[in-house]
Formats: C-alpha cells, structure tokens, sequence
C-alpha cells in the first residue's frame, strides 16, 4: 500500500509541477518506505511475541530473535543508505523522524499496557508514531521530489497524517469484527497483550465491568471472549468507525488537479 500512494501523490504533484514523468528520486524513495515498513513489522512481532501475521510464521518465530531484530536492523541501516544517496536534506530529515517515532510509538504502548485510564487522545499519538508518520512522510517526501510549494508539501502531510490515523483506527476495528482466519492471527489479540485501542476505548465509557475484566488481566477463564463481547455490544466499535471516518475526511480531498493519466482512464 505505502509504495503505491507514494507513487499515486508522485503522479498528481508531478503533473502539477509540469513533470512528464516520475524521476528516480520518486522510485528510490518508494523502495525506501516500503524497507522501513517491513522492518518496523520484523520488529514489532519480536516486541509484541507475535507468531503469526496475515496467517504467516514471523520472522523471529522461523529464525529466531536474534536473526528477526539483526534482519530489522539491516532493513533499517539499508533504507538510511539509500535515503542519505538522495541529496535532499529536507526529505532526510523528514524520514529519519519517522524511525525515532517508531520507537516512540513502542514505549508509548508499553506503558500503558492494561491501563483503562489512557484517553483517546494518547490513543492516537501512539497510532500517529506507529503508523501515520510513514505514510505522512511517504506522501510529503514524494511531493517534494515533484518540486512543488511547501503549501502543497504540507497538504499532503496532512492527508498521509490523517489517512494513516484512519487506517490504523479500521485495522483495529478488524481486531473485533474478523475471524483468526480472516485475521491470519487470534482475534483480540492486541487486548489480549493489553493493547487498548479505539474500539476498547470508547467501549470503557459505556461499561464499567470491562475495566474489571481488563485490570484482572484476563485472569478466569472465558473472560477475554466476555471483553470482546462487551466491545462489540456496547457500541464501541461503531464509534471507532466514526472516528476513522472524521479523520480521513478532514483531508479526502487535497487541492490537486485530476492526474492526465486518471482522466483518460475514465
């Protein structure tokens, strides 16, 4: 997903800064985001002990730990590589930001693990570090490569902001509304680990025997199926769907013309 809307904005700013075409900058830095990604992903399933994801082993689960967090850290060194041999300094600066707030976004979590008292607010800045500031860079970097106005730049920094608030908010929606098979990992997971997410959040308002059965840490039999149930009964995932439609719909629609290639297209 992350390299094709970095190709997707590269495609609209360019054609509004009078470009024919993509530049190897704009293809070098879908390579980048996509590595970043992936190692942000070998190293949040050793944090979070996760065997499975889209219905695969995770790295460390067929390697070991050791190979999964050295193959994080060489995806990483390889992606800083790569970005430093662009020359921009604006874009440098702007995607090593997003590594310091991957770790940011980790000890955000990690503290406040079984905590029903976290506000949604906190919510969204851990979701902000651990998933919006990549896409929001992805589709600011790839505007800046397009040679537009800082004021476009920043539009599309808020639309990757608010696209990957949104996304992260329905990806947790999927935690409850999907089977393990769908899922490619237990449902409930994350509020298995403790994990409170948008959906657990706004559930923790209506109902308070959940916050019983989260601060036992799931201790009696059968009660993380109770909690999951008390999520989807009490309304919070439908508040959760609204939350991820206001934010997206804050920036659906950047000012930017319709791309030659979309028009023709239709």
């Amino acid at each position: 997903m992350r390299p094709a809307l970095v190709f997707l904005v590269s495609r609209a700013t360019a054609e509004l800064a009078g470009l024919k075409d993509l530049t190897k900058e704009h293809r070098r830095l879908a390579e980048i985001i996509e590595m970043i990604h992936t190692a942000s992903l070998i190293h949040d399933d050793v944090l979070d002990e996760s065997d499975m994801r889209r219905g695969k082993e995770t790295v460390h689960q067929l390697y070991g730990t050791r190979v999964a967090v050295l193959a994080g850290d060489f995806m990483f060194a390889q992606s800083s590589w790569y970005l430093a041999n662009l020359e921009n300094l604006e874009v440098i600066k702007l995607i090593s930001q997003v590594i310091k707030d991957f770790a940011s976004g980790e000890i955000k979590q990690a503290s406040s693990l079984f905590d029903c008292d976290v506000e949604l607010d906190e919510y969204l800045i851990k979701s902000y570090y651990k998933t919006a500031s990549l896409i929001a860079a992805s589709t600011k970097g790839a505007a800046i490569f397009s040679g537009v106005n800082s004021e476009i730049s920043e539009q599309m920094y808020q639309y990757g902001k608010n696209l990957g608030l949104s996304f992260q908010v329905v990806d947790d929606i999927l935690d409850f509304t999907q089977s393990a098979e769908q899922l490619g990992k237990p449902a409930g997971s994350d509020l298995a680990k403790g994990n409170l997410t948008a959906p657990v959040i706004f559930a923790l308002e209506k109902e308070t025997k959940l916050r019983d059965i989260i601060e036992s840490e799931f201790c009696e039999t059968g009660s993380l199926e109770e909690a999951i149930d008390i999520v989807k009964n009490c309304g919070g995932i439908e508040r959760a769907r609204e939350l991820a439609r206001d934010g997206q719909s804050s920036h659906s629609e950047p000012s930017l013309p319709t791309p030659e290639f979309l028009q023709t297209s239709t």
